[in-house]
């Protein structure tokens, strides 16, 4: 049994408060098991003084969203000295920005989508590129904000210009792929199975499909050619080290399996979900570990100056 004392980073105040809520708790239970002392901590805006006050050997991070995996908490933890799991400050912010990473991850020769970055504000009645197209807002996840133009819409979504929206000005307009949702987790350096996504009801992979109890079906492995499942396991390591990434990550890409059979890098997510529909933790099993497991794993693989 290990005695160390871990402090589970959960719920937070960005959009994805409750997924994060619902991953601390999976871990901090699991954790428990595997003999750590563990302190459940809802992060608020006071969260340096609560973990000063804490001091626990480890942090494991399970926020999601902005400030929990943009670099933001990652600085706090390196000011207080405290251990940490998944990446550090620079990946954090990189992987966060959608823009940025494509730009790291292009350098790197993983192939993206075209793209471009403007203010949702200066969208008119004209097409920003021929549809179909995807508008996504550059520092969001769980696909919050993400609307998809399909090529017989005449016009861009009145939605994104809309008071309502609230994911920020900056979005990116990115070139719609077609075919098949695919996705690869990373532990160190080593690439985990590739899982298919068939989202059950829903148009794509939204919040409910992630998160909703049958919202969609999680093939592993993927049923597709083993040279392209290899492919896609090596560009998400290739993407993991290209920008940065430490402890685990996961990349997700589109395999349009229709003529030449287009493969497409979309983006990279520096801090998985763990909650029990999560992609990550079920690629750990499919590789033999068991979830009390994997969280050591990562524990045991915390640090600063990540």
């Amino acid at each position: 049994m290990s005695g160390k004392h871990v402090a589970v980073l959960m719920g937070g105040f960005s959009s994805e408060r409750p997924v994060s809520l619902s991953s601390g708790a999976a871990c901090a239970d699991a954790l428990e098991a595997e003999g750590y002392r563990v302190s459940r901590v809802d992060v608020g805006r006071d969260v340096a003084a609560v973990l000063a006050d804490l001091r626990p050997d480890i942090v494991f991070n399970a926020l999601h969203g902005p400030f929990g995996e943009d670099g933001t908490i990652q600085g706090i933890l390196e000011y207080l000295e405290i251990p940490y799991t998944h990446s550090g400050v620079l990946a954090s912010a990189l992987a966060m920005d959608k823009a940025q990473a494509k730009h790291v991850a292009k350098a790197a020769g993983i192939p993206v989508a075209d793209a471009l970055i403007m203010d949702r504000r200066e969208f008119g009645n004209a097409h920003p590129m021929k549809p179909p197209y995807v508008v996504k807002p550059v520092r969001e996840g769980s696909s919050f904000g993400v609307v998809i133009v399909k090529e017989d819409q005449s016009h861009p979504p009145q939605v994104i210009t809309s008071s309502e929206w609230r994911y920020g000005d900056r979005v990116m307009v990115e070139r719609y792929i077609a075919g098949r949702e695919l996705t690869c987790g990373v532990m160190g350096d080593v690439a985990l199975g590739v899982t298919e996504i068939i989202p059950q009801g829903h148009a794509f992979y939204d919040y409910d499909s992630k998160y909703v109890k049958g919202g969609s079906a999680h093939v592993i492995p993927a049923q597709i050619s083993p040279n392209i499942y290899q492919k896609i396991q090596s560009l998400a390591v290739k993407a993991h080290q290209a920008i940065g990434c430490r402890g685990v990550s996961r990349s997700d890409f589109r395999f349009d399996d229709r003529g030449e059979g287009e493969l497409i890098w979309l983006e990279i997510n520096t801090q998985p979900g763990m909650t029990p529909t999560s992609l990550v933790p079920e690629m750990a099993q499919h590789a033999g570990l068991q979830f009390g497991e994997f969280l050591r794993w990562m524990v045991e693989d915390a640090s600063c100056l990540r």
